[in-house]
């Protein structure tokens, strides 16, 4: 073990176990709070592998970067889990796991440069994965280096030298018009409770994860307004409700009178619902095949369920709502996202804009 290891360790020792016959390692160390700490971990076949233990161990508890990429993960984990959503850490682990430890597990940490990121870099772009799931796993790997850096004193982030791939929104937003979504909603009229939620996410643009958390008590059909309180997500096969997407997330969102009716109806349908039962309790997966059976059957271009947000949110710019007036609708915590994400469609408001002042000048002549 290196002496850089060494430094502050009392009495490290491997010895067999007289109980199991295999090795057991007992040692001391300073926690990251720079506390002393005493242990022993047992278990071990050979005395050399309670030593390769003991040493893995030790680099991350003080951010050797000799230490494995895999090893420091865990440091990176233990720190996130306390600070993001439950979906948000599933969703990062699963990227990380499935597209950057396979490359980078095994290397160590200060051994990691720039051409072992580009070269990695190169291999996403041959998978042919699209332009805004390239730059999601990029600024996963760039988000773990930027960490060591700031709180663990690595001297560079190699990602920073190597430059990003793929774009942080897509080319072309797809959405449908009212046309196109009158036709997909006709043809899931036979099933209520299909029809009812995708009229809910159409008319409103609210989440999928908040439409699937909402319950009686969240809408009031005399002030025609929904509650957005709290989001669904279906995590180890358990039903989990968390907050909101963001601060700003919660809000009221007024409906018009046609969907409260519509709702009203749907609720009288149910038997014995109580105000804090789920109105549309279904899962993500059934609602992506009821949505494919209805693009089948109407013959509307292929989008996908959270596209109908954007489907209200252009619905809106085209009636003339500002950008802050859609922001708050949406739940945007920044009115630059609003701006960032709808900014394309707002030429043509500009020109309308530009012609009636011109018409307004002219009258004044």
């Amino acid at each position: 073990m290196d002496s850089a290891l060494r430094e502050g360790i009392d009495r490290l020792k491997a010895q067999k176990d007289t109980k199991t016959g295999k090795w057991l390692i007992q040692y001391r160390y300073t926690d990251w709070q720079g506390n002393r700490k005493k242990s022993t971990k047992r278990g071990f076949n050979t005395k050399r592998e309670a030593e390769e233990w003991l040493h893995n161990f030790l680099s991350t508890k003080k951010a050797d970067f000799n230490m494995k990429f895999e090893d420091f993960l865990k440091l990176y984990y233990a720190d996130m889990e306390n600070r993001l959503r439950e979906h948000t850490m599933r969703t990062k682990k699963y990227i990380i796991d499935l597209k950057i430890i396979p490359y980078f597990g095994k290397k160590k940490m200060n051994a990691i440069n720039a051409a072992d990121i580009r070269a990695w870099q190169n291999e996403l772009l041959r998978q042919g994965y699209s332009q805004t799931y390239l730059k999601t796993i990029n600024n996963q790997l760039s988000a773990i280096f930027n960490y060591a850096v700031k709180y663990y004193d690595l001297q560079s982030n190699p990602c920073a030298k190597a430059g990003s791939i793929g774009k942080s929104k897509a080319d072309e937003m797809k959405f449908w018009t009212k046309d196109e979504f009158m036709k997909f909603i006709d043809c899931l009229m036979n099933k209520r409770q299909s029809y009812m939620a995708f009229m809910i996410l159409y008319w409103t643009g609210m989440r999928l994860g908040e439409l699937l958390a909402l319950t009686p008590a969240d809408i009031d059909l005399e002030k025609c307004t929904i509650s957005i309180t709290k989001s669904y997500q279906r995590i180890d096969r358990k039903d989990v409700i968390t907050e909101p997407k963001t601060h700003k997330s919660k809000r009221i969102i007024s409906i018009p009178e046609f969907l409260a009716v519509d709702i009203n109806d749907y609720m009288n349908s149910l038997y014995e619902l109580q105000d804090t039962e789920r109105l549309i309790p279904v899962t993500k997966y059934f609602l992506e095949h009821e949505m494919q059976r209805g693009i089948k059957e109407s013959g509307v271009k292929r989008i996908r369920i959270h596209d109908l947000r954007h489907s209200h949110a252009s619905m809106l710019v085209d009636m003339g709502f500002s950008p802050l007036e859609i922001a708050q609708r949406l739940g945007h915590e920044k009115i630059e996202t609003t701006l960032n994400t709808y900014s394309h469609l707002y030429p043509d408001k500009q020109s309308k804009l530009a012609a009636r002042l011109d018409s307004e000048y002219k009258e004044g002549l």
